[in-house]
């Protein structure tokens, strides 16, 4: 994923996930990956990352007016969830 800068009306990415499940590995992957330089990229953008065991693997995004979209990816591949994250955020524009 090359970062890029997101609309201003995102305001705010939770992410959850668990920190040795097997179906969180892929969202694990992906903030290894991806955080550096998505942070960079979008300095004032608040990023959240919980950890805790059991949780089910999710990203959350606010938007504007409070509105809140959430997507799950359990059990993706870190590809996957790149792409599920894209749409999530993407809606925000």
């Amino acid at each position: 994923m090359s970062a890029r800068a997101f609309s201003k009306s995102l305001k705010e990415l939770r992410v959850h996930f668990s920190q040795g499940s097997p179906a969180s590995r892929g969202l694990r992957d992906f903030i290894i990956r991806t955080y550096p330089e998505m942070k960079k990229v979008n300095p004032g953008l608040p990023i959240l990352i919980r950890e805790a065991n059991g949780v089910e693997s999710r990203i959350i995004a606010r938007f504007d007016q409070g509105r809140e979209r959430k997507v799950v990816v359990d059990n993706l591949s870190a590809s996957d969830v790149e792409q599920k994250f894209n749409a999530l955020v993407s809606k925000s524009q």
